[in-house]
């Protein structure tokens, strides 16, 4: 028998996660087993859809999530004062195309491809959470490395980066030729030669993921 306080506490602890949540991991937080958990969260779809609630249950999966009704959203729309998105520049555009086809990239790997200073756009591109930090390359300076996140899979409709396109074969030749002619080192004079080397091993690990 599920009771009214079982389903209360469903809602509240969803409402406050405010984000999809495992059945499982819900379970366990409410002390339930996974059957009962399940029959708590059919509960209080079916209670908040009979209610005429503004409010409805997400079923995404395994994960569960409450939220606003697709029939209130201009309301909601007014009272927040939403804006859309501003579209990211071309310039935003062609540095996520870097990251995304040779993740994880430092920053100065990607200014040396492209010739100007991106730090403006990576910091956009992270604001958007369409790259993250991924750690950093072990050598002088230790630079972040930065590579794509889920939401950038969600929002260029991607299952996984294997079904990102394939580049041609000109574009890919002529980044390599940088690469081995030197022309991406990131020092100059005495430090150049081990530079190199340093580059050679970034370019190896920005390449594993392609």
């Amino acid at each position: 028998m599920i009771e009214n306080k079982q389903i209360a506490a469903a809602q509240a602890v969803l409402f406050a996660a405010a984000e999809p949540i495992e059945y499982s991991k819900l379970a366990n937080v409410l002390g339930f087993d996974d059957e009962t958990m399940l029959l708590v969260l059919d509960e209080l779809g079916r209670k908040l859809d009979g209610e005429d609630s503004g409010i409805c249950l997400l079923q995404l999966d395994t994960k569960y999530q409450l939220c606003s009704k697709k029939e209130f959203v201009e309301e909601i729309r007014t009272v927040l004062d939403l804006k859309r998105n501003a579209p990211l520049s071309q310039a935003a555009f062609e540095v996520l195309a870097i990251i995304a086809y040779n993740q994880p990239i430092t920053k100065p790997y990607i200014e040396q491809i492209r010739g100007v200073d991106c730090s403006g756009v990576v910091n956009t591109l992270c604001q958007k959470e369409l790259i993250e930090e991924k750690g950093r390359l072990d050598v002088p300076g230790r630079p972040v490395l930065y590579g794509t996140t889920a939401n950038f899979l969600r929002c260029f409709s991607l299952s996984s980066l294997d079904e990102l396109p394939e580049l041609p074969s000109a574009d890919r030749d002529v980044l390599m030729s940088d690469v081995d002619n030197g022309q991406l080192s990131l020092f100059d004079g005495d430090g150049q030669e081990e530079q190199k080397e340093e580059t050679a091993e970034a370019t190896e690990i920005a390449s594993e993921n392609e």
